[in-house]
């Protein structure tokens, strides 16, 4: 029996548990967007491409080895998506996604909004830098095994998205069903690869016998979900946690062996402990620049002489930047799995260790105090640390929290408590500017008894505000909390300290500071919205925002301060050799 190639595209897409897809519409693609108006599938209509991206990209992360689903049209359509793409290839998040193609009978003749300055219908090769793989579909009847391969690839190994590029007409085509049928008895998901007992017990005698080991954990500890696996050995063996900026959140807050983020953006006391250890249990981490402070052996990672034992799915992120003593290719979840039933053995008594948990709890406490003051300061425009202190008051312990880049990003990374494991998304590898206020619509979608808040700068939610137009059509309940400081503050921090001056980093107008109102901005889309003028009115407004379960917008006028560095950034160095210059206040 022959049927239209996009309904059973959209049938293959109910039977593998597809929920949601997040796009918008062009004419290469309202073929499958008629079967999605007959499906139970939900299309999440969005005004901006890149809006779609992101949103998909908060909605896996939150559903946690799904991949989500972005459909898109050819051209500027696509491109406009590639920001949100390749902000989630760089995270390691899964996503499909499905773009329609010009048509295959005017390959070579550069139709209506083809990408061809270099060839013929080859838009799918703007993608192959960052995704896993990049399709364009020659023939009908080899969709259907396509299709399946994307989603396998997405999900497996290192997370990541892929490019199904489809020529409209072949979406309009008639196949048989066999060939979509024939895909019924192959898994949805494939087993993981683990550690063997002998690398295990190594791993694990290699700890024992350290004096100053750490575990420092990356975002793939997230995105394997092995939050409880990674608690049970900490706990057996008493091992303290660092974690990258993508691992906030691996342990709940007060976890006694957590110690917080490295690099840059780290303290002092969490780089001397990694920078000081005799071994490093490393899962699932990049190393990144920023995480790494530059990679400058007198801040972060001195390695060697500490020895490494690297764990990821990636082997490519292995031995990349620091050379190992031990490098494992496994997923960490079952590493851990594996790691565990070694230690149980080795340690069927716990290791306590109470004077490091003494030691770890006075550093908190030291901590917590240098920024108390403004944690309390009523001053207006509002301290960002009374925001996230008053924050961290209203909110349930499993509230999500999505960030854009800026105080909102790096603060709550060093300072924002999470009770929580997995409960903030964060754009750390692309570092994308725009992506918390749409990402927070796909988390809520993916989590809608769960309350999801979005931290964002106002120069982030300035990018695309249409976003409000989806999450009132979609009654997704997320409240938006706006770190208004009128600048893209941190680059303004950085301008102002080395060179002086604030050039196209603050926003103003004939001399004075200059913002639109947001909260109007979020009526004239239907949403409920409040510009704050004092310190006092942010914790009511905020807790009446959460407890009205409708979109919420609240514009928060606030300082520039910049967030406290205590590591290193190799830019430091180009902006101003031989000095010791970071951040200043604007």
């Amino acid at each position: 029996m022959k049927e239209l190639v996009s309904r059973q595209l959209v049938r293959y897409l109910e039977q593998r548990g597809v929920t949601h897809i997040f796009g918008l519409c062009g004419h290469t693609n309202i073929a499958v967007l008629t079967e999605l108006g007959k499906s139970s599938i939900r299309f999440v209509n969005t005004r901006h491409e890149q809006v779609a991206a992101h949103a998909a990209d908060g909605y896996a992360r939150v559903k946690r080895g799904a991949a989500s689903v972005v459909l898109s049209h050819l051209g500027p359509g696509l491109t406009n998506a590639s920001t949100g793409v390749a902000t989630a290839a760089l995270d390691s998040i899964p996503m499909v996604v499905i773009a329609g193609d010009i048509p295959t009978h005017f390959y070579g003749r550069h139709p209506h909004q083809e990408i061809n300055l270099h060839g013929d219908a080859d838009q799918f090769a703007i993608y192959k830098p960052f995704v896993k793989r990049a399709w364009r579909v020659e023939r009908a009847d080899l969709l259907p095994d396509i299709i399946d391969k994307a989603f396998h690839l997405a999900e497996s190994g290192r997370p990541g998205p892929v490019l199904v590029s489809v020529p409209m007409d072949i979406f309009s085509a008639e196949i048989d069903t066999a060939f979509f049928d024939r895909l019924k008895p192959n898994a949805r998901s494939y087993a993981k690869p683990s550690l063997d007992e002998g690398i295990a017990e190594k791993i694990v005698d290699m700890l024992l016998a350290a004096k100053r080991p750490v575990i420092y954990a990356g975002g793939g500890i997230m995105l394997a979900d092995a939050m409880g696996e990674l608690a049970q050995l900490v706990d057996r063996l008493g091992i303290p946690v660092a974690h990258s900026l993508m691992g906030k959140g691996v342990l709940p807050a007060e976890h006694p062996f957590l110690l917080g983020m490295t690099g840059f953006w780290g303290t002092q006391y969490i780089n001397d402990s990694t920078r000081n250890a005799d071994v490093i249990l490393a899962l699932g981490t990049r190393f990144t620049e920023a995480d790494s402070s530059s990679f400058d052996p007198e801040y972060t990672f001195s390695i060697p002489p500490t020895k490494l034992i690297h764990i990821d799915i990636d082997p490519q992120e292995i031995g990349r930047n620091y050379p190992v003593e031990i490098g494992a290719i496994a997923d960490v979840k079952q590493a851990l799995a594996a790691l565990n039933r070694v230690a149980r053995k080795k340690a069927p008594d716990g290791i306590r260790n109470e004077a490091l948990r003494k030691e770890i709890a006075a550093y908190h406490k030291e901590f917590n105090a240098s920024h108390a003051e403004a944690d309390k300061s009523d001053q207006f425009p509002m301290r960002p640390e009374r925001i996230l202190t008053d924050l961290r008051a209203v909110l349930p312990r499993d509230a999500i929290i999505t960030t854009d880049v800026g105080w909102n990003k790096n603060g709550v990374a060093q300072q924002f408590p999470v009770y929580t494991p997995g409960t903030v998304l964060t754009p750390g590898g692309f570092a994308t500017m725009g992506f918390g206020a749409p990402a927070a619509i796909g988390a809520k979608l993916a989590a809608p008894g769960r309350v999801v808040v979005s931290l964002v700068g106002d120069g982030g939610f300035g990018q695309n505000p249409a976003l409000l137009a989806t999450a009132f059509e979609e009654d997704a309940a997320v409240v938006w909390i706006i770190f208004n400081n009128r600048a893209f503050g941190t680059i303004a921090g950085l301008q102002k300290a080395h060179y002086g001056t604030t050039t196209g980093t603050v926003f103003e107008k004939n001399g004075k500071p200059y913002s639109p109102d947001f909260a109007a901005i979020a009526k004239a889309y239907g949403i409920d919205g409040v510009r704050i003028e004092s310190a006092a009115q942010f914790k009511p407004a905020l807790e009446a925002a959460i407890k009205a379960k409708v979109p919420y917008v609240l514009d928060v006028i606030m300082e520039n301060a910049p967030v406290p560095t205590f590591g290193h950034w190799n830019i430091m160095d180009i902006y101003s050799p031989g000095k010791k210059v970071h951040h200043v206040a604007t």
